[in-house]
């Protein structure tokens, strides 16, 4: 069947509810608490209708409240070559949401005694000039106060990362163009996002465990939350796998083009891991549980360090502006009275967004495979709803 304006709005009707509520009202009794605006047919749910019909979005969203399903919609298609379209199933690298699942690695082995916020980088890994090495602490590279910017801005930093065919060239390659990088501020100065100061953080995961970043990850985060698709998936996995969404960016031509050809073979601590959106909820409800870390050391975790502006160009919504830090790696704000924290990530053809609201429990997860900001307008407009802003 040819999807249409038409086919694809009443799919926003009430046509589905069996579909997108895993719990029918009467059956749950939070479900009478859920505003109109976000269940299925409601104003969410046809707002990213709307957006797939004008090709501006690709990719899943899931809404759930106390761990139950609430909307679950995708559209768009994971291989276009191939005709398979994204649903529920389908893995979407990350970006930078990544950085929530290494913060939290870092956190873990805080809290097993191995690993202190206030431990210098030099002793850590080596190789660093005094000013950082004997400057920077673990607190400086999880609320990006290091100085350090972004190894991708290297000059020929993509020449090189395209010739690395292991895990390991990939996560060697990268710290020894991090130890040749001038740092922009002193440590502790001021607040600038930071990609290597989050890839070090993953190396510093692997120099005190014993294992690779990726395997600690895998085996302390993954497989505890019970995030069976997730992973780090290579190069190679995702360019065969049907169960990955290739992502698709629009140069400047206007013509949408798969861009994994030009990512190199694994991803870092700063980006790209893989995960579904019921992964993602799987991690906030195991995360919320306390089956990852325990709740003194998840309020360390999720709690303000650092005060932040807005990121720029962000249109503002109705009502006071939120409030924004930066905690251990995800960041927190407060809109309409609500704490919330999570991570939003963006490259070409990837658009991801994760909130947590820990007090009324709800979990928005906004993975997309079009450029960004594709994922920021539903993530906000979730935001909106759920926390009663008008």
């Amino acid at each position: 069947m040819t999807t249409t304006r038409r086919t694809i709005l009443s799919l926003a009707g009430a046509a589905p509810l069996a579909l997108a509520i895993g719990n029918p009202a009467g059956a749950d009794p939070g479900y009478a608490k859920v505003p109109d605006g976000l269940k299925p047919g409601g104003e969410l749910d046809k707002f990213v209708a709307e957006l797939a019909v004008k090709d501006e979005f690709s990719g899943s969203l899931l809404l759930t409240h106390r761990g139950r399903r609430v909307l679950s919609r995708s559209y768009g298609m994971a291989n276009k070559a191939l005709g398979i379209p994204n649903g529920p199933d389908t893995i979407f690298a990350l970006a930078s949401v990544t950085k929530v699942l290494t913060a939290l690695s870092v956190v873990q082995l805080v809290e097993r005694g191995k690993l202190s916020l206030g431990a210098k980088l030099g002793p850590l890994l080596d190789g660093f000039a005094p000013e950082v090495g004997e400057a920077v602490t673990v607190h400086h590279l999880l609320t990006h106060t290091s100085g350090l910017g972004d190894f991708h801005m290297v000059p020929g930093f993509w020449e090189t990362a395209r010739t690395w065919s292991s895990a390991q060239q990939v996560m060697d390659g990268i710290t020894q163009i991090i130890r040749g990088m001038p740092v922009t501020f002193p440590a502790g100065a001021s607040h600038a996002y930071s990609n290597a100061g989050f890839h070090l953080l993953g190396a510093i995961v692997a120099k005190v465990s014993g294992l690779s970043y990726y395997d600690y990850v895998r085996r302390n985060v993954f497989r505890p939350a019970g995030m069976s698709s997730s992973d780090f998936y290579t190069k190679p996995q995702w360019l065969t796998d049907p169960r990955i969404a290739h992502p698709y960016t629009r140069p400047e031509s206007g013509k949408q083009v798969d861009d994994i050809d030009s990512r190199y073979f694994i991803g870092t601590p700063a980006g790209e891991a893989f995960c579904t959106c019921a992964d993602l909820d799987r991690f906030t409800q195991a995360l919320l549980g306390g089956k990852l870390i325990d709740a003194p050391f998840l309020q360390l975790y999720a709690s303000g360090k650092v005060p932040m502006p807005p990121p720029p160009g962000t249109p503002p919504l109705p009502g006071p502006p939120p409030v924004t830090l930066q905690c251990y790696g995800p960041i927190g704000t407060v809109a309409s009275g609500q704490w919330t924290f999570g991570h939003g990530g963006g490259s070409p053809g990837i658009s991801t967004n994760l909130e947590i609201f820990p007090d009324s429990r709800w979990t928005s997860v906004v993975l997309g495979n079009y450029d960004p900001p594709a994922a920021l307008p539903i993530a906000r407009m979730a935001r909106q709803l759920i926390t009663g802003q008008s």
